[in-house]
């Protein structure tokens, strides 16, 4: 069977870690071999990336250098990591993809669309992940958790503007896509990964079906 690329969305503190490993234990039983990734990061480049993102400077980060950073640990991830892991036929797990820049960097910072899909067009081609499940959290309740974990980082500073559009800008491309489902993170943990294996299940059985190997019948007739 072709291997799936399945990503797990949302802002800061909507549980993404526990769900992704959720998905990998399902996949696991199901006899496949899994890769999990994050973004930014997964290579030794993209997680140098990943550092200068995340730290505080003595200079103003602009929104263009943050977009470009983002884009390149992206390139870096797909062609050193996911494609090679798919390619040995593993299942990859995603902590974020492209749509995080959407809704991070288009949504929150006010980049104009039209910038990242020439970006994602110059990076990413036509790759695209086959599920992308979308945490949908309040952006006061996932800061507050977040800030839980300990101290946050330059991007969790924001501020709650900027995950609020972040958040509506997610919405709307969950609303938009046919491979992405929302998921209530605002519920308790149990009834967030009741919902999620549900998800997982029916979106399983349909992707064995669209991707069933042809009969010996079949690749004759071809």
């Amino acid at each position: 069977m072709t291997p799936s690329f399945i990503v797990v969305e949302g802002l800061e503190g909507a549980g993404k870690s526990s769900v992704i490993e959720l998905i990998r234990s399902f996949l696991v039983t199901k006899g496949h071999a899994v890769e999990c990734t994050r973004e930014p990061g997964g290579t030794p480049m993209a997680e140098a990336i990943r550092e200068c993102v995340k730290q505080s400077w003595d200079e103003v980060v602009t929104q263009e250098t943050e977009l470009l950073l983002m884009y390149a640990a992206r390139s870096q991830l797909v062609e050193n990591k996911i494609k090679p892991a798919m390619s040995a036929n593993k299942w990859v797990i995603g902590d974020r993809h492209d749509m995080s820049s959407v809704a991070y960097q288009g949504g929150g910072r006010g980049i104009d669309l039209s910038v990242l899909g020439a970006l994602r067009t110059m990076t990413l081609g036509d790759f695209e992940p086959d599920l992308t499940l979308y945490l949908d959290v309040e952006p006061s309740v996932g800061l507050a958790r977040a800030r839980g974990r300990g101290e946050l980082d330059r991007i969790e500073l924001s501020g709650l503007t900027f995950f609020e559009n972040a958040r509506k800008t997610y919405k709307e491309l969950v609303t938009a896509s046919n491979k992405a489902i929302e998921i209530d993170a605002m519920q308790t943990m149990d009834k967030v990964h009741s919902d999620v294996t549900i998800v997982l299940h029916d979106w399983y059985a349909s992707y064995l079906l669209t991707n069933k190997p042809s009969s010996d019948n079949d690749s004759r007739k071809a």
